[in-house]
Order: C-alpha cells, then sequence, then structure tokens
C-alpha cells in the first residue's frame, strides 16, 4: 500500500543565487519556481542575499504591499529586508537580506555554533564568512516569519542549497525544530575541490578521507559546515547519482534522496518565432567572428560551443580546446568550424576595435590584434584559455578550417559586443560540447537540447549519466547527445572521440540534421520540472515525517 505523502503548507528555500545569476543554481531555483508557484500560490518565498544594495537588481521587483504586519515587525528586529518578486516565469515571492550587519558578531556566531554542532569556522577564509553571514540572517528571517504568522499545526519546509546555506539550516534546526529542514548539495565543497586540484577523483574515491582532504586542501571551514548540516538536517539530498557516491564517501553520510534537475521550457520560443530567432543568433555570430579575424564565413559554416563556469578543468574546457585543436587537421572534416568558448573571466571591458568594425557594417580583410578574444581581459598573459590557445599555436590564422573564439563575459544582453542573451544565442548553435570531468548535473546540455542544439557530454556529469539511462545504453550524437565515457586518465581519448564527433556531424545530410535536433528536442521534454517535481514531494514528505516526531 502506498503511503499518502505529507504536503508542506509553506516552503521557505534560501541559496546565495536567488535573484543572483552566477551559475546552474539560479537555473534550478529559477526554472522550478514556476511548477512550486502553480502548486504552493504564494507560499514558495525564496530567499536570497541582497548583493545590490541602492542600486536595482534586474531579477528582482520589490513589492511594498506584501506582509505588511511582518514588516513592521522585522523593521523592529532589525532586520533588513526587500520584499517582492523574483522575475523569472511564476514570479514566485522573494525576500532579500542584507547580511552586512551581522559581521560585527560573526565570532560569536561561529563560537554558537561551535559548541551546539562542532562546526569548524576557524580555518575560514574567502567567501565563507560572507556566505555565512548571509545564511545566518535567512534563517533570522524564515524565524522571524514565522514567529509572526505560522504555527506547529502547519507543515512547513526550509530548504537550503549548498555549503552557503548550512548555518542557517543549522539555526533553525535549533530554534524552530517544528520546521522540517532540507539540504541540498549540488557538488561536495571537497569533491570540486580534489577534481579542481587535478587530483584524480573517481578512481581513489573510495581511498579518500573527506576530512583529511580537507586539511590538505586547506577547505575545512567549508567541508565541516557542509558535513555537519548533512548529518543534522531531516532530509539530505543530492542532484545525481553520482555526487551522491561523493556524498557518502567525503561527507559520510548517504543521501537521503537525489533531487534531478528539470527544467522549465516556457520561454523556448516555437514556430516561425524559433527560426527567427536562430538566423538572427547565427547571423550575429558570425557577423562577430567575421569582425574581429578578417574572415567570409557564411551560415554554411558549422558553429560550436562550450560555456559555463570557468573551471578550465572541471568543466572541460581544456579537453574542448585540445579536440578542436585535433579538428584542424582532420581529413574526414566536411565543413569549416566556428567555435566558441562562452565562459566568463577576469573581463575588463568589450573591444573598441571589434566595436567600430561591427558598427561599420563594412567587410574587413585582415584581423584585429589578438583575433581569438571579443573582450578584453584584466589578466590576459595569466588567462587559461588564451595561455593554452598560445601554447598550441591557434591563432585563427586565414588558412584555418577551424576558428576559435574565447567570449569571456556573462550574456545578459548587455556586453556590448554581441548584446544578447545566453539564451538567445544558443540556439544559433549547429552543436555545443561539454566535455565535463567534474559536473554533479550538468545543466548546460540540458539547455542545449531545450533549444533543439544537439550535444556531447560525459559519463561524468549526471545528465551523461541520465541521458544513457534514457536510451538504455551509450546515447549516440543522432539521439540528441553523444554521452563520452570519461574517466580520471583518458582526456586524449575523449579530445579524439569529440573531434571524431564533430566531423562525423559535418558529413550528416540535412535529414540526419533534422532528426538529431528532433531527437534532442524529445529528449528534453523528459527532464522537465512536470516530470521531475515528483522527487522534491518525496524529499518533502521524509523531512516533514522526520519533524512530526519530534513534536
Amino acid at each position: 500500500m502506498v503511503k499518502d505523502l505529507l504536503v508542506p503548507d509553506y516552503i521557505f528555500e534560501s541559496s546565495w543565487e536567488v535573484c543572483n545569476k552566477i551559475g546552474g543554481i539560479y537555473t534550478v531555483l529559477s526554472t522550478r519556481a514556476k511548477t512550486l508557484q502553480d502548486k504552493m500560490c504564494d507560499h514558495i518565498i525564496f530567499i536570497g542575499p541582497d548583493c545590490w544594495k541602492e542600486k536595482e537588481c534586474p531579477f528582482f521587483v520589490e513589492d511594498n504591499t506584501l506582509f505588511p504586519e511582518w514588516r513592521e515587525k522585522a523593521s523592529e528586529e532589525e532586520l533588513a529586508l526587500k520584499i517582492g518578486r523574483w522575475n523569472v516565469p511564476g514570479q514566485p515571492i522573494a525576500i532579500l537580506v542584507d547580511f552586512t550587519p551581522y559581521f560585527d558578531c560573526k565570532d560569536e556566531i561561529y563560537g554558537r555554533f561551535w559548541e551546539l554542532f562542532q562546526v569548524d569556522s576557524l580555518h575560514a577564509y574567502g567567501d565563507y564568512d560572507e556566505a555565512s553571514m548571509f545564511s545566518y540572517a535567512a534563517a533570522l528571517v524564515v524565524e522571524s516569519f514565522y514567529n509572526c504568522y505560522l504555527d506547529e499545526s502547519q507543515n512547513v519546509i526550509y530548504h537550503g542549497n549548498e555549503w552557503m546555506t548550512g548555518l542557517g539550516l543549522l539555526y533553525i534546526k535549533h530554534r524552530l525544530p517544528q520546521v522540517a529542514t532540507v539540504f541540498t548539495t549540488h557538488a561536495t565543497s571537497i569533491g570540486r575541490s580534489i577534481a579542481g586540484n587535478n587530483k584524480p577523483l573517481y578512481d581513489y574515491l573510495f581511498a579518500y578521507n573527506g576530512d583529511q582532504m580537507a586539511g590538505e586542501l586547506n577547505m575545512q571551514s567549508k567541508h565541516s559546515i557542509e558535513k555537519q548540516t548533512a548529518k543534522n538536517v531531516d532530509c539530505f539530498t543530492t542532484v545525481s547519482d553520482i555526487t551522491a557516491k561523493e556524498c557518502l564517501e567525503l561527507l559520510d553520510k548517504p543521501v537521503d534522496i537525489v533531487l534531478p534537475n528539470g527544467f522549465d521550457n516556457s520561454f523556448v520560443p516555437r514556430g516561425a518565432e524559433f527560426t527567427k530567432k536562430r538566423k538572427l543568433a547565427r547571423k550575429r555570430l558570425i557577423d562577430v567572428a567575421n569582425a574581429l579575424m578578417g574572415t567570409d564565413l557564411n551560415d554554411d559554416v558549422l558553429i560550436v560551443s562550450t560555456s559555463g563556469r570557468y573551471e578550465f578543468r572541471n568543466k572541460g574546457v581544456d579537453v574542448y580546446i585540445e579536440a578542436m585543436n585535433r579538428l584542424l587537421r582532420d581529413r574526414n572534416l566536411k565543413k569549416n568550424i566556428l567555435a566558441f568558448i562562452e565562459v566568463p573571466g577576469w573581463v575588463g571591458e568589450p573591444r573598441k576595435d571589434l566595436v567600430e568594425r561591427l558598427n561599420s557594417g563594412k567587410k574587413f580583410d585582415t584581423p584585429l590584434e589578438v583575433p581569438l578574444v571579443t573582450h578584453w581581459l584584466h589578466n590576459m598573459s595569466h588567462d587559461n584559455v588564451l595561455g593554452m590557445l598560445k601554447f598550441l599555436d591557434m591563432w585563427n590564422r586565414k588558412e584555418d578550417h577551424v576558428k576559435l573564439i574565447f567570449l569571456p563575459c556573462y550574456l545578459t544582453g548587455n556586453d556590448g559586443v554581441f548584446n544578447m542573451s545566453y539564451y538567445d544565442l544558443v540556439l544559433g548553435n549547429d552543436l555545443c560540447i561539454y566535455p565535463s570531468y567534474y559536473e554533479p548535473w550538468g545543466y548546460t546540455p540540458l539547455e542545449a537540447i531545450a533549444f533543439k542544439v544537439p550535444c556531447i557530454t560525459t559519463d561524468l556529469a549526471g545528465f551523461g549519466i541520465w541521458a544513457n539511462s534514457v536510451k538504455g545504453g551509450n546515447s549516440e550524437i543522432e539521439d540528441g547527445v553523444k554521452v563520452i565515457h570519461r574517466t580520471d586518465y583518458n582526456y586524449s581519448e575523449v579530445a579524439d572521440t569529440i573531434k571524431d564527433t564533430v566531423s562525423e556531424f559535418s558529413a550528416f545530410d540535412e535529414e540526419e540534421v533534422k532528426k538529431a535536433r528532433r531527437n534532442a528536442d524529445k529528449l528534453s521534454k523528459k527532464a522537465l520540472w512536470s516530470e521531475f517535481i515528483k522527487y522534491y514531494e518525496q524529499a518533502y514528505d521524509i523531512a516533514l515525517r522526520k519533524a512530526a516526531q519530534r513534536r
């Protein structure tokens, strides 16, 4: 007999990326928001950091009519809040909290959490203080709201994402034990660090001791808050089976349930609008490339890209460049390749010489200086992408059949060169490539196929494992997603497989391309939030049952 699931009356969900677009967690929360808002009808409340202060946040619309009684109470408690709505599909309620006032008493706060939960904050540095004070402030917001409007007759969930919300989850556990807590780690801090420090993660996972590695890699405080939060919440979750193994080995805590990341495709254009936007995107990408390199590429060029956070090894940017370099000598290549790397670096400013060429409307037959990059960087001589391109002697020469361009900024629509958003550009690609080494889920390939762009990923990405499971075997490029087997040591084989797959795709006829695009679209429909929200409902049930036992 299937038990009825306990259902929350209120959900508070906090993350550093609420109304703060940094990476994949923003996409997780912002695309899931509509599904939850449709179910909860303003009883889902997101809490994020007020990083904007006097400046206007582009993702948030303030609404002074919300919760008037509580506003007054929160003000008396010296909580500095902005209350409004997150400017994403569903328009859920969002609260931005100013966490800076708590820096003055952080040592006292850290001392209390050491006493209560043995959280080691002694080795804190970098973003630890900022994240912890936000997390603490977010918990004060939940406590204040709860005391104003709610009581034990309601089922209430507090859901925190990443180690950056750990302190707040522990605070709620201590102060409001009747509130059920859910913690999602989207990647363990120590696992990401092991991978990012060029250590083999997967073959040796069974042998690593998380506490020992945290000491070796100077990650003690982040690891400590993550581990203690995982052990103390009512429901501990992660986003894929591969990261669940990591949690068990490095945090010494099995997850209660895996919450795969879904997608909301309501903003993907359809029909004639899709065709029009795809043409516009392709034209813009080709125009910028021609102006930068003094080339005369046309719409027949095969456009490929990689994107994501600037984690050179973890996201496979290194192996992507290696594959493009090998394509230069591939005799089976049937088309010219225009390849982009769209990862935000330490960007200085858009190139004036490039903007002048674009604005002139003329054609040019000579390249600009450094015809590899669209925006100047602050650290040109120490940048990993530019360094590898120079090492491989890749300079986008006229005769090269593969041209590679580094686009080092967030595509928000006002970067000064493309002036189009990421979603408006991604659909211009023929193929997207994400050969990740460390990727708990992998939003970028899911976004690509939602825009009907076939992609290449690996079976070290949660998404890649999921795509193989849907296929019931190895997913190939004609299925919409090519999943490459990747290990700690097969970098060269991965580069060769990418090269061969791009070469194979360049020889596809029109019908074969259409089939791959159709299959990509079909697969993306299986990863919509409407399919995956059931896992969250199970997580809420697990947490609420544990909280009920405490009452």
